[in-house]
């Protein structure tokens, strides 16, 4: 993905904006460990990058993408004006085993509606959500710029589902959350209630 200014509230040091997936700590990450992302990770931000653009145009966020091996799980960390999504291999090998293309889809969207909320905003972001909502609402957003296939949509569902930050509340409020980003950014509402039937939080 590339690497533009983004609007996010910054101290002098980085700022760990969020981490995915329960009992992550970002303790662990070692910035010098940064590298560039694997071929397959960088063709699956592309897709989310698309989608993106769709939204915002030439003013979307950017948001640098590197993996590290030291990353908890998959990160938005914000530093001297610039924000990256540093993600664990481990991680997103677990992600795709268990969800495919389309829960990594879920993750990176995820993050990345962490920029666009702080840089873009949106009228029907509920403003009594915590930041965690909003970047799910975001996501759904994304996902349905994205025009997944039913199919892939219960997966990227499930990955969101399974991987919360420690901020996040319950699936019923989240999963609401990305609903309505989903049908503001055109998706069907038919479309995603097949999708997300009988799903609960993993």
């Amino acid at each position: 993905m590339r690497a533009l200014i983004v609007l996010l509230p910054l101290t002098a040091a980085a700022q760990v904006v969020c981490v995915l997936g329960t009992g992550a700590s970002a303790s662990s990450y070692q910035a010098a460990g940064d590298q560039r992302p694997a071929p397959d990770a960088m063709q699956i931000a592309a897709r989310v990058n698309a989608a993106e653009k769709t939204i915002c145009g030439d003013h979307c966020p950017g948001v640098a993408l590197f993996r590290n091996s030291t990353a908890p799980n998959a990160a938005l960390i914000a530093n001297s004006g610039q924000a990256k999504l540093v993600y664990s291999p481990q991680f997103f090998a677990s992600v795709y085993a268990g969800f495919g293309d389309a829960g990594i889809i879920a993750i990176i969207a995820h993050e990345a509606g962490h920029a666009l909320d702080d840089s873009l905003g949106a009228v029907w972001i509920n403003k009594s959500w915590n930041t965690e909502v909003r970047a799910d609402s975001w996501a759904g957003c994304v996902l349905a710029r994205a025009a997944l296939s039913s199919g892939d949509m219960r997966s990227a569902l499930g990955a969101l589902a399974k991987y919360p930050s420690a901020a996040h509340p319950a699936w019923d409020l989240r999963l609401s959350a990305i609903r309505s980003g989903y049908t503001h950014c055109g998706g069907a509402g038919s479309n995603f209630d097949s999708a997300s039937a009988g799903m609960k939080a993993k």
